[in-house]
């Protein structure tokens, strides 16, 4: 059974990670209508954010779905964030069939990551290619004056005595705190090993995403304010062999993100808020980009809202409207639902150009 000694020094943060899912799943947040694309997208932006993308959630949706080249991003961001979501893609397909994790596999999806920002290294060994996902032919160091990571000649052995490792655990029946800890684990010695010249960190946080994946549970985000954080919790297990440090860093980083989740989801689920009701029609104001939601006199629904926004400008996305109103795209589709359940509004055409009839 999978149960590292580190769970009792963290017992108490994995108890309150387990209280913060279960709130999670009651709630239902993760069952909105594009929960996981929408996450998806915010753990792509956050994990590139970590290796120097300026590109925001919103940007990326936008590139993501609309194709549209985001201004003053520089083209090696973009192709960054482009390269990562396929990666993804590729990842959550595999972990659907339950692939088994081999050198190849993970030289696979390195090479999606590094598709199109990975570089070409000569080295007295030859030549390779960190965009073909080749393993790294020259010894590296962690930073500037950081201890040298593993030797490039064992490499091969470690990696694939790594994938044997991984595949036995997968296979053992654990519960979903050993499940985490596992793929905190699984970040960990993979970023140790650091098999490529370029990619190492958002390979081991894509590997610790596909087991979670697997398995069910809720992703884990590294969040972008605490990248220094993050490395001296990296540093720290190095240092002193004792994965306690990371363990316990990346519990924070779970309980950190859900409960900011359940504290906007709720916050714009909220059945009302003080607004003023407008004297001029709500499309004048809309389009001439006044949002009257923050003034306060009557008291109007969410829902409420969502209809005379409808009624006014049919044409409009979810995310327009959430961007109108104040509360996030998650929680308008999910409004949205009810309403189309109820029978109060209609869905005219496709998703891109089509429109909606409140009835």
């Amino acid at each position: 059974m999978y149960l590292c000694a580190v769970i009792v020094n963290v017992m108490a943060k994995v108890e309150q990670l387990l209280a913060l899912i279960e709130r999670y799943r009651q709630l239902g947040i993760d069952a909105q209508i594009d929960y996981d694309k929408f996450y998806l997208y915010s753990i792509i932006t956050h994990s590139t954010a970590l290796e120097g993308s300026t590109i925001s959630e919103l940007e990326n949706q936008i590139l993501f779905d609309d194709g549209i080249s985001v201004n003053g991003k520089s083209i090696i961001e973009q192709m960054m964030n482009l390269d990562l979501k396929r990666a993804y893609e590729e990842s959550l397909q595999l972990a659907k069939q339950h692939a088994d994790i081999t050198v190849e596999l993970l030289k696979k999806l390195s090479h999606l990551v590094m598709q199109n920002t990975g570089s070409t290294y000569k080295t007295a060994l030859g030549e390779f290619s960190s965009a073909a996902g080749d393993l790294r032919l020259l010894n590296v160091t962690a930073g500037v004056g950081g201890k040298s990571y593993l030797n490039y000649q064992k490499i091969p052995a470690e990696l694939d005595k790594f994938c044997k490792w991984l595949n036995v655990q997968r296979r053992l029946n654990l519960s979903i705190a050993e499940l985490y800890l596992l793929s905190f684990e699984v970040h960990y010695r993979l970023v140790t090993i650091h098999p490529w010249a370029d990619g190492n960190g958002r390979m081991a946080r894509l590997l610790m995403n596909y087991i979670q994946f697997e398995y069910g549970l809720i992703p884990t985000k590294v969040l972008k304010e605490d990248k220094g954080n993050y490395i001296n919790a990296l540093v720290a297990t190095r240092e002193s062999g004792n994965i306690s440090h990371f363990m316990e860093f990346m519990v924070e980083q779970m309980i950190k993100s859900l409960s900011w989740e359940i504290e906007i989801f709720l916050k714009s689920m909220a059945d009302s808020e003080e607004i003023e009701e407008p004297t001029v029609p709500w499309g004048m104001l809309l389009q001439k980009g006044e949002f009257p939601f923050n003034r306060s006199k009557k008291r109007v629904k969410s829902r409420e809202k969502i209809l005379m926004i409808l009624r006014e400008n049919p044409y409009y996305s979810a995310r327009r409207v959430a961007e109108v109103i104040g509360i996030t795209p998650k929680a308008v589709e999910k409004h949205l639902t009810r309403l189309k359940a109820e029978g109060l509004i209609i869905r005219y055409g496709p998703d891109k150009g089509g429109k909606w009839m409140v009835l």
